[in-house]
């Protein structure tokens, strides 16, 4: 599929969107639900980090410097106390927004739409959740390859105008169409469905870029091997 059909398609998807959301004259905005920021896994790895390292720190000084005593214990046991809860109640990151996504650099926009993605999690369907995790994992990989891609490119055009603009006004849309009616069939799709298939079309155009991307890499692997062996055989003789 080229860029321009799935501009099409997804065109398409929209519009059929704004049509079941015109039809309601409800001023309610999509529910949102507060997602917490902090992952607790790191700040449990970072608190035991720096408490491991308040540990050793007292080990060193009790042992090379000054026995540390009752006095000494209580005063790391109170630092300690006060990196867990300094690391526990540290704000998170801030929330990625659509305007953010349309500065971000190319090499970082993979990233910062998977957070901002994420984030739409609780106000997506389940079927749509499953999609998104694999659109995070497209993008993963998609990040990786656009480290040696430029801005200027007109694959790195593509990429923004899918990733950075396409995929998140999208999933907008949907979320601007009254919780009553997203489950409302009209022409043979609801708006849950539509949402389902539009991001599985943006999934495939994520893979299919990045198929792209590995071949011109592999493209210049093989030519490269080529050369070398040219060369190196060429020295033998």
């Amino acid at each position: 599929m080229t860029s321009h059909d799935t501009d099409q398609a997804l065109a398409s998807a929209r519009g059929a969107l704004d049509r079941v959301r015109l039809q309601s004259f409800e001023s309610v905005a999509p529910a949102r639900r507060p997602r917490a920021q902090r992952s607790l896994g790191k700040r449990l790895a970072a608190i035991g980090a720096a408490n491991a390292a308040v540990l050793v720190a007292a080990m060193v000084i009790g042992l090379a410097v000054v026995p540390l005593g009752i006095f000494g214990a209580l005063a790391v046991l109170m630092v300690m106390l006060a990196v867990t809860i300094a690391i526990a109640f540290a704000p998170g990151p801030r929330p990625v927004t659509q305007e953010k996504l349309a500065r971000s650099d190319l090499k970082t926009l993979p990233l910062q739409t998977t957070r901002w993605l994420d984030a739409q999690r609780p106000a997506l369907p389940a079927p749509a959740v499953q999609v998104a995790d694999r659109i995070g994992l497209r993008l993963d990989t998609l990040g990786k390859q656009l480290q040696a891609v430029g801005d200027d490119t007109p694959a790195g055009a593509d990429i923004r105008r899918l990733v950075g603009e396409q995929l998140p006004e999208f999933v907008r849309d949907y979320q601007r169409v009254p919780a009553a009616l997203r489950g409302t069939e009209r022409n043979g799709k609801t708006p849950d469905r539509q949402l389902v298939e539009g991001l599985e079309l943006i999934e495939r155009e994520i893979g299919q870029m990045s198929e792209e991307l590995a071949r011109g890499d592999l493209d210049s692997l093989e030519t490269r091997g080529r050369f070398l062996e040219m060369k190196y055989k060429d020295g033998d003789n």
